[in-house]
């Protein structure tokens, strides 16, 4: 089994934050977007996870490659890291990773997570993972007959089509079948507004014959901007605080309090303030005199004297306030 993952978007919609690293590198609850779901994706099948291919821009720096390679080493198996240079849709980042396209794999746009316990049908032709939403115009859907099999994928439709909407993680059983038609849509430049779409191979090959199989999550958790960012933290840690250590050992916290589920990691301190809940701090930041909750802080940053909620604040910032000297008479109304 292979994991393919494509990541090389500017994440502009989680902008500043994604100036200085891709957005599949934000921290969620300790560990970034990309690391949490290469390991969800290995823990939820059976087979060995033969290689992970990370699709990414060749600007991203080489700090970056080494902390995607190490995701693969730390699950004892191969990373290799290529290159998309052009934004050229969902079908062409796929095909950039041509070399790794073969037997049994799975790709994962890394812009998602997600919450299941789902045992892969490795026999399926080919297994979508969807979810059922609100507004699916923003997605792809997919449209089902009465035996459960898919019958039409359809790209962002202006009308409605159907509301499960297509998360972005697909089972291929033959992934040189996958290749020939992703390159087949290259060949032949089928683009759909503008762009070579994944659903138009998945779409060819239905019509060939392959049937492809529904996938279904509990709980599709999205990384596009700052607000669903901040939710998915917190969703995370609520999933996650009881299988992993949350708070380090060396914490040094005077006169405060910690509403859990929070991740407070390696050297930091906290001095009268109030942490919680749905709370990530990242290491060896300093927090002082300070309310923070619903919020993700990363790391070496300094906040003091301020109250912070639905926030995210970067590595090596400061956001320090003051408190006031006020006088203020009878019926009087600050905000």
């Amino acid at each position: 089994m292979r994991i393919i993952i494509p990541m090389a978007g500017w994440g502009s919609r989680l902008r500043p934050h994604t100036l200085t690293v891709p957005k599949p590198m934000i921290p969620i609850a300790g560990k970034s977007i990309v690391q949490r779901l290469v390991e969800k994706l290995s823990s939820s099948v059976k087979e060995s996870i033969d290689e992970v291919v990370f699709i990414i821009r060749d600007d991203f720096g080489k700090e970056v490659e080494k902390s995607l390679l190490s995701i693969a080493t730390n699950l004892n198996t191969k990373g290799t890291i290529r290159y998309q240079d052009e934004p050229l849709g969902t079908a062409h980042a796929i095909l950039c990773a041509k070399e790794s396209l073969e037997g049994n794999l799975i790709v994962a746009f890394a812009d998602t997570l997600f919450k299941t316990d789902f045992t892969l049908d490795t026999n399926a032709d080919g297994v979508i993972w969807v979810s059922k939403i609100e507004d699916p115009s923003q997605f792809g859907v997919i449209k089902l007959n009465d035996k459960n099999i898919i019958t039409d994928f359809v790209e962002k439709p202006s009308e409605f089509v159907s509301d499960l909407a297509i998360i972005g993680i697909y089972y291929f059983k033959d992934g040189a079948y996958l290749k020939d038609e992703l390159q087949f849509l290259l060949d032949n430049n089928i683009v759909i507004k503008g762009e070579f779409q994944l659903t138009s191979a998945l779409e060819n090959m239905k019509n060939k014959g392959a049937q492809f199989m529904p996938g279904e999550v509990e709980e599709w958790l999205d990384c596009g901007n700052k607000n669903a960012t901040v939710y998915t933290n917190g969703r995370i840690l609520e999933h996650i605080k009881n299988e992993e250590i949350l708070i380090a050992a060396d914490l040094k916290m005077q006169h405060s309090t910690i509403i859990e589920p929070c991740y407070i990691a390696e050297g930091v301190t906290i001095v009268n303030s109030v942490i919680g809940p749905n709370v990530s701090i990242g290491k060896s930041s300093i927090i002082e005199n300070s309310i923070i909750k619903n919020s993700i802080v990363q790391k070496s940053t300094n906040i003091k004297n301020k109250l912070i909620d639905n926030s995210m604040v970067g590595n090596n910032a400061s956001v320090l306030g003051k408190f006031d000297d006020l006088s203020i008479g009878d019926f009087n109304q600050i905000s």
